[in-house]
This record gives structure tokens, sequence and C-alpha cells, in this order.
């Protein structure tokens, strides 16, 4: 069997020592802010996250891109260069338009290379869920299971890979147009905060809203107890609140048999959208 590579791109937010060990090849997607241009390395070797999250704060806006199709193309006809297939798992097409741009490139590079394999998944996914989804994926691929199966695996996994957050100012969601203005002025007078969710089509989608962060963080734990199907691996990110991220993780383990636990912050890229102080929740559940 043909080896093949496992490619994705940053906003998985794994660490880049997590993709290392999964042998992920990892594009970045990028951002301006202060007129200035970052690349969301999983290493943070442009900004680190404290400095992001600490000009966020400070009343910093930043613009995020794709990743185009010329970068897919270079990177994809690397791979097959050197005698590998690729499978692909992209940032969520109900997010970004990085999923169409590798889909597009994959095309192009198969036309170019007969005989190759480029495979491409929109996860459907982001942050951690994205991330989630590929070390499953990497998983599947280390029993030995072809290219197509571990594609046919991922289109089938999606579906239940649970995304469940909060975030700490409705203002954040505002600007990227998830709540009205007036929503975002109301919620933060009465301390108002959302739950959300990203549904089957991958899109962000406000489920409802309690008053105060303990409440917020308590209705993630409710959803993961309501849909949870395999509670074996858990991941979580954060909007550089890692104290209430490692507290809901050692919640989780309390209650049910956690192998594997993640923590890591919500990259720059969806952060920027999300804004300092998301909480984030990803697990297996029954469904999406």
């Amino acid at each position: 069997m043909k080896d093949y590579v496992i490619l994705t791109d940053s906003c998985c937010d794994l660490s880049a020592g997590m993709a290392e060990e999964l042998e992920l090849h990892v594009l970045p997607l990028s951002f301006v802010m202060e007129e200035k241009e970052y690349f969301n390395h999983l290493d943070y070797r442009d900004i680190s996250a404290k400095d992001f999250y600490a000009r966020v704060r400070g009343g910093a806006l930043g613009t995020t891109s794709a990743i185009n199709v010329a970068v897919f193309t270079e990177a994809m006809t690397e791979l097959v260069g050197q005698g590998k297939d690729v499978l692909c798992i992209a940032f969520s097409s109900g997010l970004s338009t990085t999923y169409q741009s590798a889909a597009i490139a994959a095309g192009e590079v198969m036309n170019a290379h007969p005989g190759s394999k480029v495979l491409v998944c929109d996860s459907r996914a982001a942050s951690l869920g994205q991330g989630l989804l590929v070390y499953l994926a990497v998983q599947e691929k280390r029993k030995g299971k072809s290219i197509e199966e571990v594609r046919d695996f991922v289109e089938e996994r999606k579906d239940h890979i649970d995304h469940w957050f909060t975030v700490d100012d409705l203002n954040h969601l505002k600007r990227g147009g998830r709540v009205s203005a007036a929503a975002a002025l109301f919620g933060t007078m009465l301390q108002m905060k959302p739950v959300l969710h990203v549904d089957g089509e991958g899109h962000l989608i406000p489920v409802s809203k309690v008053r105060g962060r303990k409440a917020s963080v308590n209705a993630l734990l409710e959803k993961m107890d309501e849909l949870v199907d395999d509670p074996s691996v858990v991941f979580i990110s954060h909007g550089d609140c890692e104290d209430e991220a490692v507290a809901l993780g050692e919640a989780i383990k309390a209650k049910y048999k956690v192998d594997k636990l993640v923590i890591n912050y919500v990259g720059p890229v969806i952060g920027n959208h999300s804004g300092p102080g998301t909480l984030a929740l990803f697990f297996q559940g029954k469904h999406k």
C-alpha cells in the first residue's frame, strides 16, 4: 500500500509538539493586526498566544484570511513529488473558504500527476474539534488503514464530533455577525453568556444564553452528559483562560473514564472572532 500523509491547517489548534508526534503536515492560516500580517503557525513563531490575547483585550482588531489555492497546490505537489498520497482534513467550509481552496488544489495536482491520490475532507469542525477529528484519523492510519478507509472514517466520524463552547464577551461575536448589536449590549449589561455549538453543516450556532460565567461553563458539562457517546478522548481549547479549562477537564475526569485529555489555546485566527475568555469542549457524541 502506498504511503500517505495527513495534511491539515492551523485552525486545528493542536500544539506544535502534538502535530509533530502525529506526523501531520500543517499549513497556517493568517491574520492582519495593527497593519502587520501574522501566520497562525502552531508553534506561535510569529506572535505568542499571550501577546495576541493581550492585544485583543487592549482593543486591537484583526482580519483573518483563508489558505488560498496556490499554497495548497504547492504543498500537495511537494508531497506527491515525494511519492506520497495526501489526505487533507480542512477547516469547516461553514466558517472559511479553506476547504474549497484545498479541493480545487487537489484536482489540479491529480490532473498534473496521474496516478496520485489527493483526497480532501471538509471537517465541518473548528479549533480542537478539528484537532480531535484529525487525531482520530491518525489513530486509524496507524492501524494500517488505507487512505480511502481513513477518508471514509473521517466522513462518518465528523458527524459525531461535538463542539460546545461559551465566550466571555458578546461583542466579539457581534463583530462577526453572530449576535446582534442590541443582543450584545443587553447581554453584556445583564452578564448573559451564550452557549454555542458547531452544527452538522459546520456553522456556528448560538443555542442558549445563561446568566454568569459559572452557569455557562456548567452548561458545557450538561451538554456532554446529554450527548457523549465515547468519553475516552476529550479536547478543550481556551482563549487565554487556562485555569478554567483545566478545571473543566478535572470535572470531566471526575465523571468519566478519560484516557486522553488535551488542553490548548484557541489560535489567533479563530480567537480573533471568539475573543479572550472563550472556553470550548470537544468530545465524541451520539450526534453533532
